[in-house]
């Protein structure tokens, strides 16, 4: 039987949203700053008065932007030596750890940039579904290609990448609004399942 197993990635995998943790890993005083900025961009969100992706894509950019790719990429990596295992939630790792590779693929489809979750899928050893940072001449425009790997996106990229590719199940695992849309392509799904 072969499956496929769609994960999502923060709150599902993780304890905590790794966006603001690998923002303030990334340069902790130009965080500071931005954050208190952005507060009230972050509280529209929460009224829902504002766009996600559009202060997503404002927040991040107002601390990678014009970084190279190549101190991006270090920087993630450390982030990831310094967050693994402890950021990943037990129940996950040992579920992920006893997947049967041989009848299944794993992928993580996630909002979060790219440039911080590759290291873990890495790990993982699953492809990487996630919303993806714009470099051109390998500096960060800070801009995203495509639309944020959210809500509806999610499917859009998993139907992209599967192409022909045919699965008896395919089983999926969220824990927000965001993770709705896979949740229905999906033969069966687990809400907060690791948690």
């Amino acid at each position: 039987m072969k499956k496929l197993y769609l994960f999502d990635f923060d709150g599902t995998l993780t304890y905590k949203d790794t966006m603001f943790l690998f923002l303030k890993f990334y340069n902790p005083a130009k965080y500071s700053i931005q954050f208190l900025k952005h507060v009230p961009l972050f509280i529209l969100l929460k009224l829902k008065l504002a766009n996600s992706e559009a202060v997503k894509k404002s927040f991040i950019s107002s601390i990678l932007k014009g970084e190279s790719r190549y101190n991006i990429d270090k920087k993630a990596k450390l982030f990831f030596d310094e967050n693994y295992p402890s950021l990943i939630r037990e129940n996950a790792s040992d579920f992920i750890n006893n997947i049967d590779r041989e009848h299944t693929e794993s992928y993580i489809v996630s909002a979060s940039l790219d440039i911080w979750v590759q290291p873990f899928a890495e790990k993982f050893n699953m492809t990487l579904l996630a919303t993806k940072a714009e470099f051109k001449d390998d500096v960060f425009t800070g801009k995203f290609i495509g639309k944020n790997c959210n809500k509806d996106e999610k499917v859009c990229r998993i139907e992209a990448e599967l192409g022909d590719k045919k699965f008896d199940k395919i089983i999926a695992f969220g824990d927000t609004s965001g993770d709705k849309p896979m949740f229905k392509f999906a033969n069966e799904s687990h809400y907060r399942f690791f948690h």
